[in-house]
């Protein structure tokens, strides 16, 4: 498997509106891996056991989204992801690429697939919200969702510790360096966490359309930790029902961060439904 590092792989972009970190690494395919929204989180940090696998057979491009990682900072009233990520594949003119992402990534996946079809030739999802309760979800905020706004407005080493806890099924895969990085990276960009806990109470970060999710045309594989306790596998099940070419994956023993707690099966999995 190819070594690649952080540092090594990082690069930069700007396009019309917004001036962009990510990761590349790969020949072929193009393959864009969007992370999710918690504090700390970073292409890099969500994709660390991926992107090299990955990139044995596609070009991986791995995007920090505005307001996250290095890239340029956004309000709430300036969040655009689906449009930042179409930028972002129109000025490296890759065309339709498979468009990964977990959780925050997976809603703005879901929502490029539906506003820009010419840009998605498949659409890959872990653990994301379906615009619409589920019937098991959770009444009221979820544990998981309560663990990361504790860690936006006080980030330390006890609350990203307890973050890191509730994302994952067993608890072994935490380790005191994937803690100390997703503190670090918090700690980074002021501005980042000014802006999220100052949009907090204003709305969702992705707003997403059932209507208009029913009629993505990629084909689409939904993969979800039965165990998640930030976002219940049942909104992968009524995403599973509204996309026309969708197929759903529920892995046990498995929570929020499947990418991470199921690396291995996920590098499998992408790889094998994308190169089809």
């Amino acid at each position: 498997m190819t070594q690649l590092t952080e540092d090594g792989t990082a690069k930069r972009v700007k396009t019309k509106n917004w001036d962009l970190h990510y990761h590349e690494a790969g020949t072929g395919h193009p393959l864009v891996l969007l992370h999710g929204g918690g504090p700390g989180a970073s292409a890099w940090s969500n994709f660390q056991p991926n992107i090299p696998a990955l990139a044995e057979r596609f070009r991986v491009l791995a995007l920090d989204l505005p307001g996250w990682g290095k890239s340029q900072p956004a309000t709430f009233e300036e969040r655009d992801p689906s449009g930042a990520v179409a930028e972002f594949l129109e000025v490296l003119e890759t065309g339709p690429a498979a468009v990964v992402g977990n959780s925050m990534g997976g809603a703005t996946a879901i929502r490029l697939s539906y506003e820009r079809p010419d840009l998605v030739s498949h659409l890959i999802t872990m653990g994301p919200p379906s615009g619409t309760p589920g019937l098991f979800d959770p009444q009221g905020i979820s544990e998981g969702l309560k663990a990361l706004g504790a860690a936006y407005f006080h980030p330390s080493e006890a609350t990203m510790r307890a973050l890191t806890g509730v994302m994952v099924f067993d608890s072994s895969n935490v380790t005191d360096e994937l803690i100390a990085e997703r503190l670090a990276n918090a700690l980074a960009n002021q501005q980042h966490l000014d802006n999220w806990t100052a949009g907090v109470t204003k709305g969702p970060i992705i707003e997403l359309d059932q209507a208009r999710i029913a009629t993505i045309q990629a084909p689409a594989l939904l993969m979800h930790g039965r165990d998640d306790r930030v976002v219940n596998f049942s909104e992968s099940v009524r995403l599973c029902q509204l996309i026309p070419d969708s197929r759903l994956l529920v892995v046990s023993r498995c929570g929020h961060w499947l990418q991470l707690e199921h690396a291995a099966e996920f590098n499998r999995t992408v790889t094998n439904f994308v190169a089809v």
